[in-house]
């Protein structure tokens, strides 16, 4: 899962440049030769979202997501450790699971019924849909990872950094 996210987050960072590139384009057309279109607008929100949720699983697995410092930045040990495992079985699976469970038939709606964005102009819905129940799955599968090595590591079996912040590979 750790090579996916790795890949993935490539295919994040050419949809942020991709995402850029689009809109200057779309700012001269606009402004330069007064001519628009909705569909350059709306991909544009397409590649931001596949930007996050290609993106995410991968800011997991660098351990750089936003957590509440004030605590877990004074423990010490393996300490750290547990309040990841406990964070992660707790909070983030269930999450994870559940929004992927439940965006998964909101997308199969769009994808069967052909929705198409109200915007004259506009996109076709389903790719953006489909990067919520793949986004959501992604970071559970990043989650059990990220439990699987926080085991192997307090039984010896693995290595964390000395700041416990990256794994070491």
């Amino acid at each position: 899962m750790d090579w996916i996210s790795s890949q993935l987050s490539k295919v994040a960072t050419w949809t942020v440049l991709a995402a850029a590139m689009i809109s200057a384009g779309n700012a001269f057309v606009r402004y330069g030769l007064d001519y628009s279109s909705n569909a350059w607008l709306e991909i544009q929100w397409y590649l931001f979202a596949a930007t996050v949720m290609m993106g995410a699983p991968f800011v997991l697995y660098m351990n750089e997501h936003v957590r509440v410092d004030i605590v877990y930045g004074k423990l010490r040990g393996n300490k750290q450790v547990y309040v990841d495992i406990a964070g992660l079985a707790l909070f983030l699976l269930p999450a994870m699971g559940l929004i992927a469970y439940l965006s998964w038939p909101f997308f199969l709606r769009g994808f069967l019924s052909g929705e198409m964005s109200g915007n004259s102009g506009g996109l076709i819905r389903w790719p953006a849909l489909l990067l919520l129940p793949v986004g959501f799955g992604l970071m559970f599968l990043q989650g059990v990872s990220e439990i699987v090595k926080r085991v192997a590591h307090l039984r010896g079996i693995y290595q964390m950094n000395t700041h416990y912040e990256k794994p070491v590979q």
